[in-house]
């Protein structure tokens, strides 16, 4: 399905890819309301599940044992699937959110203008109606954690509420997200042990920067049309010396990183999967064009492939301790 959305026009968005399952199994009036909650465009939700598995594969882990029994040591499959679910609803909730704060701005935007509010398929009322809804689905998935967890949750809606609007008021619209997407790195764990540490702080600080890093990178793509409107963020702040900040941001994200494993003592194997994540960071900052907006989206979406790596390490990490004992 090829056609792009407009007034009158109904079709996928923009940026979105062509021939999306949302287009071929939903009918044509659920379009609109997956285009609001992004399920054409995956790894949004993706990123902001990552450090909630990371987190919670770090709990597990943590000070895992030779003789430890394989299932203590591992994330719980429960935890793993209600974080899934919660993360695809509330990343949702998010960007519809987003789309009702940004539709002024959004119908300015060559890659924006399609989407469903400013393209005129939904109104705000059913646009509001539908983040209402899958608000709901993810506070169901919350109040199935301990309490601690759920308070922990309900303070996520502060950085949540106020990130639409600071691209209006600073240049680092990105480290707000960064409070917002990174969340999960202290959920995990707060599931597990009923309160907070130094590691999943930790952890958190890292994820903001690789936040940063990784959504200056989606930003590059609307730079100059962010410049006519007047819509500030890193991408435009760093400009030319995008690859030198992206050094620093990742840098500082893989250190917090092997901090907060060093801290919750968890096996060295996990090193295996950060060593790994941080060549992919690198990789990234050495072929990057800031002004290839369709390799700027390519790399963007890529980070979803260090989300695997550490969680895999940790995994790894945990499994190694527990089975030592028969190697």
């Amino acid at each position: 399905m090829e056609t792009v959305q407009s007034s009158g026009v109904r079709g996928r968005v923009k940026d979105a890819p062509s021939g999306h399952w949302t287009y071929r199994l939903l009918p044509r009036g659920m379009w609109p309301y997956a285009q609001l909650a992004r399920w054409d465009r995956p790894i949004g939700w993706q990123l902001l599940l990552w450090p909630c598995w990371w987190s919670a594969a770090m709990a597990a882990a943590a000070g895992a044992q030779a003789g430890d029994a394989i299932a203590s040591v591992l994330p719980s499959p429960w935890h793993i699937v209600l974080f899934l679910i919660g993360s695809i609803a509330m990343r949702g909730a998010g960007c519809t959110y987003n789309d009702i704060v940004d539709v002024d701005i959004d119908e300015k935007v060559d890659r924006t203008r399609s989407r469903p509010l400013p393209a005129g398929q939904v109104s705000r009322k059913q646009a509001w109606a539908f983040l209402v809804a899958q608000a709901l689905v993810g506070l169901a998935v919350l109040l199935q954690f301990n309490t601690f967890a759920i308070v922990t949750g309900l303070c996520a809606l502060v950085p949540v509420a106020i990130y639409p609007f600071m691209k209006r008021v600073t240049d680092w619209p990105q480290l707000f997200l960064g409070f917002a997407f990174s969340w999960g790195a202290l959920m995990g764990w707060a599931a597990y042990f009923g309160r907070l540490d130094a590691a999943p702080v930790l952890l958190y600080l890292g994820a903001i920067l690789w936040t940063i890093g990784y959504d200056t990178l989606y930003a590059h793509q609307d730079k100059e049309d962010d410049a006519l409107v007047g819509v500030r963020s890193t991408a435009r702040l760093f400009g030319d010396r995008t690859k030198e900040a992206l050094v620093y941001l990742y840098g500082g994200a893989l250190i917090l990183f092997a901090s907060a494993f060093t801290l919750a003592q968890v096996p060295l194997p996990a090193m295996a999967g950060l060593l790994a994540a941080a060549a992919h960071m690198f990789r990234q900052i050495s072929v990057l064009d800031i002004d290839n907006p369709d390799q700027c989206l390519k790399l963007f979406r890529s980070n979803s492939t260090i989300g695997w790596l550490m969680f895999i390490g940790l995994m790894a990490g945990g499994a190694w301790a527990a089975l030592r004992i028969y190697l």
